[in-house]
């Protein structure tokens, strides 16, 4: 008799796939700028470049995307564009041993690369409530959230070592073959069938999604919150290693090391996930990613006036074990209040929030330019703050346990 409290194996075959697609991602993304300089001899202007063509299909194709994952297999979509990663990949290795990687060549294929990334990411969320049961939901998005973190954490040094000890063929290599086994893992995966979505304009699919997530009252706030971390956590980014080397004191082992931080905090948040959520209200736990990250971005704060790295240290910390809590519950949240045939792209409006990182580099470095790296730590405070009062006002906050699934059936009689 299966035990009820247990993932089913074929979520788990979903959490070893995404953690060999999202290890090949971030191995990927690591090696791509360290090769465009070492190997192809590349300026810092033109590295900015490929990472536009490396972030641009996260803007530009999550909508695209999670009308796909509404309207086709989510499995086969999964698969296919981890595919087309891999195919990517593969590409690179060719071509760096043939002599012929070019930066155009890589700034393309790694585009295409991103391009299954995205198409993944969306699916992936939309996926898991029919792999599981809803008890379970937290469950799995914490198993989803820490083969992520993972990945982020350990996928760039594996990354920069691979490119360092054995060139950059290896690294590739070794991304492609990741990808390949994470499209080997999905094709072991059940995936109840759906009803057909209906044939309408692609326009009109995307507007009932956007509008979903706009006028839901629990969905938008969760929206408005993360778009206001994203930026404030990016005008924190693109401040810190000069502020660090300059005010702090820091090393270049040492800003890696205070960086580090953030990873460990998001190991050990997704870790204790589970627990945290069966002990704690359900909107208890979404307000606790935006309250810690503005603790975080105060202690950051702190340091223009007490300047150790260990506040520095403690403040990445605290950004990484309170917002993967807030990434689990909000996911849980999602998707147990949207409708399966609307899940793929609601998760894609999600994804869409990643545009505010752009919007906070460029506010740190205006900012920065003209006022200090100081001056960008206040006004990301003050950022964390308003996305902290925001989620702290809406109703998501006073949900007293996960709310129950919602079918199709109840939305259509609305």
């Amino acid at each position: 008799m299966k035990d009820p409290s247990r993932l089913p194996s074929t979520f788990n075959r979903l959490a070893w796939s995404n953690l060999a697609a999202q290890s090949a991602e971030q191995i990927a993304l690591a090696a791509a700028p360290i090769v465009a300089v070492l190997s192809l001899g590349v300026a810092e202007g033109k590295t900015g470049l490929l990472q536009t063509a490396l972030t641009a299909p996260f803007v530009l194709f999550a909508v695209p995307a999670g009308l796909l994952t509404d309207r086709i297999s989510r499995r086969v979509l999964m698969a296919g564009a981890e595919a087309l990663r891999a195919a990517a990949l593969a590409a690179i290795l060719l071509l760096i041993w043939s002599g012929h990687l070019t930066l155009s060549w890589l700034a393309v294929l790694g585009f295409a690369a991103v391009c299954g990334t995205v198409a993944y990411s969306v699916a992936a969320p939309a996926l898991v409530p029919s792999l599981v049961s809803p008890q379970l939901l937290p469950a799995a998005n914490a198993r989803i959230e820490l083969a992520r973190t993972v990945a982020f954490a350990g996928g760039p040094a594996l990354g920069g070592m691979l490119v360092g000890w054995a060139g950059a063929a290896p690294a590739f290599g070794f991304a492609a073959v990741l990808s390949a086994i994470a499209v080997v893992l999905l094709a072991g995966i059940y995936e109840p069938a759906r009803q057909p979505a209906p044939r309408r304009h692609p326009l009109q699919d995307i507007r009932e999604g956007a509008s979903f997530v706009l006028h839901h009252p629990l969905l938008r706030p969760v929206f408005v919150t993360q778009f206001v971390f994203n930026t404030g956590w990016f005008v924190i980014l693109a401040v810190f290693v000069p502020y660090a080397v300059h005010h702090l004191a820091l090393s270049a082992t040492g800003v890696g090391t205070t960086l580090a931080m953030y990873g460990v905090g998001m190991v050990i948040g997704a870790l204790a996930a589970t627990r945290v959520m069966g002990r704690l209200a359900f909107g208890i736990v979404i307000g606790l990613g935006p309250v810690c990250g503005f603790m975080a971005a105060g202690v950051m704060a702190l340091t223009t006036i007490v300047p150790t790295p260990l506040l520095a240290g403690l403040s990445f910390f605290m950004l990484g074990v309170g917002p993967i809590l807030w990434v689990i519950s909000t996911t849980t949240l999602r998707q147990a209040v949207t409708p399966p045939r609307l899940l793929g792209r609601v998760s894609a409006i999600n994804i869409l929030s990643y545009g505010a990182r752009p919007l906070g580099s460029a506010i740190g470095a205006l900012v920065g330019g003209f006022y200090g790296a100081e001056t960008c730590l206040y006004v990301a405070l003050a950022l964390f703050g308003v996305q902290a009062v925001v989620i702290l006002l809406s109703p998501a906050v006073s949900l007293a346990r996960q709310p129950e699934m919602i079918a199709d059936e109840a939305m259509q009689t609305c």
